[in-house]
């Protein structure tokens, strides 16, 4: 019997996307089924509170996808995605009203951050310099031969390093210790972990290298603009369609999952060598978000300036205070004053709130399946460095870690990484291999978080796993469409 489809995609979020366009580009027909209502996955937008204050349900600000190699070669820009820079990307205030702030100049950031103005240009500038080489060695599986081997090197031997040590070592002021604390923080690890450095470093260079840029209209444009250019080339989109064993999948010379490593190995149950399964089940999670979004009445009334133009705020006070509250997440305790994110969309997009309105996007870390409401934590941390913030809430929608999972099963546990991004997982994600992507079932590969090179908006794990599948067809691993 013929093949429906020479690949079928399950989920549309980024990576799903990226591997569905680039099998079509292949000349491949190619169908993505996506369970829930509307595609997207973690790039989604909703009137979550009021109408006509747009939230973006899940990821929001885009450092990965404006540095992504491979959203580089797509014509994205024609399909309605239009990136919005902010005049500071970051800023990341104390309780004295000062903040330090990341701009998209290293020489302005490093001015700004006083005697550690040298230390910080020659940490920053050799990886600004290197971007365009260091991107595609980051953003694939650590097992490879480097292109750029030296640039790689200089990057990997303070990457390695724990965060708190790397960054007491380099510089002397509170103010720029929690600046590179918060960015490290994104990583879900403890800060004494080995690579919770190569966050900062990642993210911080990507900071000046492409800036932290949100999309106009939401990060919904993203999903749309990746979903309309796999139209144009040919393919199909269901949504809708929910995969709950292999058997419900059309028939095709090979399958894709955009799904954790947990949801795969449920989909495919016994099918899977029992080895292979138990590495799956055993894959660690990383801890659990919850998030809020506001609608609000005017800008939120920070202290500090630069908070008022940045685009994202990190919240937590010091390096010492950042690092309390991550080790208390990764030990099952809920923080009383947790580390925060917060992105201010609305301060740069005219489309997400009706005229003189706002929204704000806002997430804290919270241990693996916490089911505790941390809405006052949330709210303390940001009255802490603006005063009278309650004054302007207009709505508010909140989503605990188990909501997060009922809302998308890709978010278990509230964990948004697709599995903990500690060392050994940035290794063998989700096994040791050069070739992660394969799974033992002949033809079926993941492409989620859960694979090199991990979370984040950059598509490159569909990429490189639709790009395995193309070189397994042209070796003939793969049979011929009868």
């Amino acid at each position: 019997m013929a093949n429906e489809y020479d690949a079928v995609v399950v989920g549309s979020g980024p990576n799903g996307l990226a591997a569905a366009i680039t099998l079509a580009r292949g000349d491949l027909s190619v169908l993505v089924l996506e369970a829930n209502a509307t595609i997207g996955g973690g790039a989604r937008s909703a009137e979550l509170t009021l109408p006509g204050f747009v939230h973006d349900v899940c990821s929001a600000v885009h450092p990965l996808a404006a540095g992504s190699p491979f959203f580089k070669t797509l014509p994205l820009e024609r399909f309605g995605l239009d990136w919005i820079q902010p005049e500071i990307p970051l800023a990341h205030p104390l309780d004295d009203g000062s903040a330090a702030a990341l701009q998209r100049d290293v020489d302005l950031t490093a001015h700004s951050l006083g005697k550690d103005a040298r230390a910080y240009g020659k940490l920053m500038k050799p990886l600004v310099r290197d971007w365009e080489k260091l991107a595609p060695e980051f953003l694939q599986p650590m097992l490879h031969v480097p292109r750029y081997p030296f640039a790689l090197g200089r990057f990997g031997i303070r990457a390695i390093c724990p965060a708190t040590w790397l960054t007491k070592a380099l510089f002397k002021n509170e103010s720029t210790r929690a600046l590179m604390a918060g960015i490290a923080a994104h990583s879900f690890l403890r800060l004494e972990s080995p690579v919770s450095s190569a966050f900062a470093l990642v993210l911080g260079t990507a900071g000046h290298a492409v800036g932290w840029p949100i999309p106009r209209r939401g990060s919904q444009s993203i999903g749309n603009a990746l979903a309309n250019y796999f139209l144009e080339l040919g393919g199909k989109i269901e949504i809708g369609r929910r995969i709950e064993n292999l058997n419900q999948l059309p028939k095709s010379r090979i399958t894709f999952f955009d799904t954790t490593v947990w949801q795969f190995a449920r989909v495919a149950g016994d099918r899977l060598p029992n080895r292979y399964r138990g590495r799956l089940e055993n894959f660690k999670h990383a801890p659990g978000i919850f998030k809020i979004d506001y609608a609000l009445s005017s800008p939120i009334p920070w202290k500090a300036e630069e908070c008022r133009r940045g685009g994202t705020v990190h919240l937590g006070g010091t390096i010492d205070q950042i690092a309390n509250a991550e080790r208390d997440v990764a030990r099952g305790k809920v923080p009383e004053r947790p580390f925060l994110l917060v992105a201010q969309q609305s301060l740069l997009d005219e489309s997400r709130a009706p005229r003189g309105q706002h929204t704000l996007w806002a997430y804290c870390h919270v241990p693996f399946g916490c089911k505790i409401d941390m809405s006052e934590q949330i709210e303390s941390q940001i009255e802490r460095f603006a005063p009278g913030f309650r004054d302007c809430i207009l709505a508010r929608h909140q989503m605990s870690a188990v909501d997060l999972e009922k809302s998308n099963p890709n978010l278990a546990g509230g964990d948004i990484n697709g599995g903990a991004a500690n060392l050994a997982q940035l290794i063998a994600r989700p096994v040791l291999s050069p070739t992660p992507y394969r799974t033992p079932l002949h033809g079926v590969y993941l492409c989620s978080s859960s694979t090199p090179p991990g979370g984040g908006v950059h598509g490159m794990c569909g990429y490189h796993a639709a790009r395995a599948a193309l070189r397994d067809i042209f070796d003939k691993r793969l049979p011929a469409n009868p």
